[in-house]
């Protein structure tokens, strides 16, 4: 999951939890405010009855009237039942019902006073007065419909107020996010782009003030100081190679000529051969390291040309065949090509015709036969070539590195070869944007295959 995507459901489960919390809070502040204005309520009401008993003459005629005539003022649903000293009724406001109630709770008066119950339904509010030197039990019960629908208004406003709030929250989350860290994914697509042939290009900077910005000019520091890293290797690569290759050549040029012009003994003939042999490798190791600086060098992309691979394909045989004289090529254009095939791709032909120079140079060393068959196959979006050739093949465990420099599979026993061919063959293809891959058929079946993409 990616970091915007993380911060954006972090920050959105954080506020959805907080909003949560807070509509709760809200919720039960306002049902205990409901609880706490019925109570008052209920006491208010108390008192209104306890001043009608202590003013009245004849409480228990005139209580029917008093109560009808204040009607108006009563709780929803109330009733009240009054009892004498002794636990008895002495009125109630029940009409043509059976009249009923909890003697539990009268005698809890005696030592509570008063109680207050919440949760039953209708709610209980009873207490024990002492009234003109009697005492009286007051007992009322009301249902609280008012304040229980603007709770449950209230409750029904929180949770879509809630879900409404979250998509919004999720939404925006997302969008700030995505707003705050535009910067960041703008950095790494270019950094992306930078390759090892490519450090000199920075990343840019647009607020050098906050993190982003100093991550931006610490990053192309760093570049800065790999470039002039590489620079330095590849120019200490590129003036050893060019130092090397003149003494080299002089003494290539006076071992053939002391072969050529003296008579010697088969044994020194057979030295000065294996001399020279190992004069002409450290020549192609020196050009090798000479051409892979080079390429880091170049801007090559920039001199790309129309390039047709057969012509590549043939020079490249006419250069190895002048020095394997019996190395022989048999060329196939696929079958299966499309009917209007020209074989063109982009490209630098001279570094094309070092590819196929050292695979073929590998397959008139490695081949039984020295021989090898070339096929071409053109599609609407590719070119494939396949590189064929008989001979001991590289096991499996080695095919892995077969592309890397200085390697040598257990095949290249008592073969000359820097172990520098096939890392040229990939790094040229690289910068051409094509494919090389390497498999075994059999025993004895080796197959290279290059595909250039159109």
């Amino acid at each position: 999951m990616s970091l915007k995507r993380r911060i954006a459901i972090g920050l959105s489960i954080a506020f959805s939890l907080i909003f949560g919390i807070m509509m709760f809070i809200v919720y039960v502040s306002f049902n205990d405010f409901r609880k706490d204005e019925f109570k008052e309520r209920f006491q208010k009401r108390l008192v209104f009855t306890v001043n009608f008993i202590e003013k009245s003459k004849d409480f228990e005629k005139e209580a029917p009237i008093f109560f009808d005539e204040n009607s108006d003022n009563v709780l929803l649903n109330e009733n009240i039942m009054i009892f004498g000293a002794e636990k008895n009724l002495v009125y109630s406001t029940l009409k043509d019902k059976k009249i009923t109630w909890d003697e539990g709770l009268l005698k809890r008066l005696d030592t509570e006073k008063t109680i207050y119950n919440e949760h039953s339904v209708p709610e209980v509010y009873a207490t024990l007065r002492k009234i003109n030197g009697e005492n009286y039990y007051i007992l009322t019960s009301a249902q609280d419909v008012t304040g229980q629908s603007k709770l449950d208004f209230l409750k029904y406003t929180l949770i879509f107020s809630y879900f409404v709030s979250i998509i919004l929250i999720w939404f925006f989350s997302y969008y700030l996010v995505s707003k705050f860290l535009e910067p960041l994914e703008i950095l790494k697509q270019e950094i992306s782009d930078i390759s090892v042939h490519k450090l000199t290009s920075s990343v840019s900077v647009k607020n050098s003030n906050d993190e982003i910005g100093v991550l931006a000019k610490s990053f192309n520091l760093m570049t800065s100081r790999l470039d002039d890293v590489f620079q330095s290797q590849k120019d200490f690569n590129s003036s050893a190679a060019h130092e090397m290759r003149t003494p080299l050549t002089r003494m290539a040029f006076q071992l053939e000529n002391l072969i050529q012009l003296e008579n010697h003994s088969p044994k020194t003939t057979t030295t000065l051969q294996q001399m020279l042999q190992d004069v002409y490798q450290l020549s192609d190791l020196t050009k090798s390291l000479l051409l892979l600086s080079k390429f880091d060098k170049e801007g090559i992309a920039s001199v790309y040309e129309e390039v047709r691979i057969d012509e590549v394909v043939f020079d490249a045989f006419e250069t190895v065949h002048r020095n394997f004289p019996e190395f022989k090529m048999d060329f196939l254009i696929d079958e299966e090509s499309v009917e209007d095939s020209i074989l063109t791709v982009k490209g630098v032909k001279s570094l094309l015709e070092i590819t196929f120079i050292n695979l073929f140079k590998n397959a008139a060393l490695y081949s039984d036969n020295q021989e090898v068959d070339i096929s071409i196959k053109e599609t609407d979006f590719r070119i494939i070539v396949k590189v064929f050739s008989v001979g001991t093949t590289i096991p499996a465990e080695e095919r892995e590195k077969l592309f890397e420099a200085f390697m040598r599979g257990s095949n290249s026993h008592n073969k000359t070869g820097s172990g520098l061919g096939l890392r040229i063959v990939k790094r040229i293809l690289e910068y051409h944007r094509a494919e090389i891959s390497y498999t075994s058929l059999s025993d004895k079946e080796n197959l290279f295959t290059v595909i250039f993409n159109k």
